[in-house]
């Protein structure tokens, strides 16, 4: 299993309370793309419609500039593949007040590109500083350890 792109800002803004592995429908360019390691989840969330799960605002640019088709959208809706079972408990889930899904990492299964998504809580500013604390006094205490 080889990550390509975690969504490290997912971590500090949200609470993860359950995580699922899901597979992404991806054009063949786009596979190249993700497989080199150019892709974003920066403002991505994922939105489950009709009982299928899509990825929404994940930027994965073209993989040859120049030979990418005209109408081709960079942050096009892209369908995530999970089990009818694994979206109606998230479907459930999503429905109480607070929670979202979000992709947390990208990475590749036995030649497969995964996506795993998070079940998520939204920090509040007091959780926040408190982690942005407990993260100084760590380092600090590294810091110490490491000259002694």
């Amino acid at each position: 299993m080889k990550i390509i792109t975690k969504n490290k800002k997912a971590f500090f803004d949200y609470q993860i309370l359950e995580k699922f592995e899901a597979g992404i429908l991806l054009l063949g360019q786009e596979v190249k793309s993700v497989k080199s390691g150019r892709i974003s989840l920066a403002a991505c969330f994922v939105v489950i419609k009709k009982e299928e799960a899509f990825l929404i605002g994940c930027h994965i640019p073209a993989y040859q500039p120049k030979n990418t088709p005209k109408d081709y959208n960079p942050e096009r809706t892209r369908k995530l593949l999970l089990k009818k079972s694994e979206i109606k408990s998230l479907i459930g889930k999503t429905k109480q007040k607070g929670l979202t899904l979000i992709p947390l990492s990208v990475y590749t299964k036995a030649g497969k590109i995964k996506v795993e998504i998070g079940l998520a809580k939204g920090k509040k500013k007091a959780d926040k500083r408190q982690a942005i604390k407990k993260r100084e006094t760590d380092r600090e205490i590294r810091r110490v350890l490491k000259s002694k």
